[in-house]
């Protein structure tokens, strides 16, 4: 009987595979493969043959990472993978690092960049903590993925030495969950969650922390209040700056139109209620919460950054405003609220980026060409298209 394939996903939390891997894992279970995860937490998912929890950390100085390191060692030699595919910045240092033996024996190593820490515009510190890492595990990686030009160009231009670098479409939006409604559709759904027909409603959906930079909005709807009373802002999610930014609204006298929803599993339907998507973020990769708003057919205001810059076209589905320029941001978002036919036009706009580009259907593909690289000739056979 010929050995079963085998894949080992790697990430540090299980929450990376629920939000962005359940469509590659049920991929591969249709293809014949036993799908293998490590994480360091508990979290269930369908799909998985095997679960493995180790104490990985985020912090690369966390003195877990080398028990993580050890353990993840035994279990990938022990396994014999024919694909390990290690996602977030520690679970690909360490998961490269445990796969050296396995390597030599045939295993290929993909490494997904979610947007690296060494960006144009990334803090000193980063570039001296992170690019180093990562240029020399690019000797130990067969195949690294970038989700942005900007990070494609930077691996070809640092000369990484890994076997090949592609550059794919993000993880896919899920187009078939995320969609636009119709006008009578919005109404009805406004009212059940108690908002106003002539609302003026615009969402970001992030963490509370330094790099989401939720102030900005604040600041900018703070400066155009008086002209737009009808204006709602909803920032869905928690963290650590939840309560700054909640007293910033109140130092700014902004509390009343300024809903802090916390975190929701209603994210498509908060999404299809709104008018506009907005985004101060200082750095992203490829943002989930754009395009899953693009997806709904949302125009999209953004900080700009390398992962806004991949989706958002000034004049084409939305604006792009220099970093922290408060002022620009609230003259956009007021003229995007007077103008409905550019509104709309900018909307659909941001749905044809996201069917042309951005599906699962369409990342499906461009992955799993990736992946036929690295099967043999038996599992080759056997192995279907998305």
């Amino acid at each position: 009987m010929a050995k079963r394939a085998k894949v080992l996903f790697c990430a540090t939390k299980d929450v990376h595979y629920k939000v962005f891997h359940l469509p590659y894992f049920k991929w591969f279970k249709e293809n014949g493969l036993d799908v293998h995860t490590v994480a360091s937490d508990q979290l269930i998912m369908p799909y998985v043959d095997q679960k493995f929890i180790i104490p990985i950390q985020r912090s690369p100085f966390h003195y877990l990472n080398f028990k993580a390191y050890k353990q993840l060692k035994e279990i990938i030699n022990k396994n014999e993978y024919d694909i390990i595919h290690c996602h977030t910045p520690m679970g690909g240092v360490i998961t490269r690092l445990a796969a050296r033996k396995a390597r030599k024996s045939g295993t290929k190593v993909i490494y997904t960049a979610h947007g690296f820490h060494f960006c144009k515009g990334a803090p000193l510190v980063n570039w001296m903590i992170y690019y180093p890492i990562e240029k020399l595990l690019s000797r130990l990686t067969d195949c690294l993925i970038t989700i942005n030009s900007e990070d494609y160009e930077l691996a070809i231009r640092k000369k990484f030495k890994t076997g090949l670098i592609k550059r794919v479409h993000g993880v896919g939006v899920n187009t078939d969950h995320f969609k636009p409604i119709n006008e009578q559709q919005k109404m009805k759904l406004r009212k059940q969650y108690d908002f106003q027909e002539n609302d003026f409603i615009m969402i970001y959906v992030a963490e509370f922390n330094k790099n989401k930079n939720q102030q900005l909005l604040l600041h900018a709807l703070a400066l155009i209040k008086d002209e737009m009373p009808n204006c709602k802002l909803l920032l869905v999610g928690d963290g650590p700056l939840l309560n700054t930014c909640q007293e910033k609204a109140r130092e700014l006298n902004i509390s009343d139109i300024v809903y802090f929803l916390g975190y929701r599993t209603d994210i498509k339907e908060l999404l299809q209620l709104s008018d506009l998507a907005v985004a101060s973020s200082l750095r992203e990769g490829l943002p989930v919460n754009i395009l899953e708003a693009m997806a709904c057919g949302l125009p999209v205001i953004a900080n700009d950054n390398r992962g806004h810059r991949e989706l958002v076209f000034n004049e084409y589905n939305g604006m792009s405003i220099p970093k922290n320029g408060d002022l620009l941001l609230a003259q956009y978002i007021h003229e995007m609220m007077l103008d409905l036919k550019n509104r709309s036009k900018f909307g659909e706009n941001s749905l044809t980026i996201i069917k042309d580009k951005y599906s699962v259907k369409k990342t499906m593909k461009e992955m799993s060409e990736i992946y036929k690289l690295y099967m043999d000739e038996e599992v080759e056979k056997r192995w279907g298209t998305y």
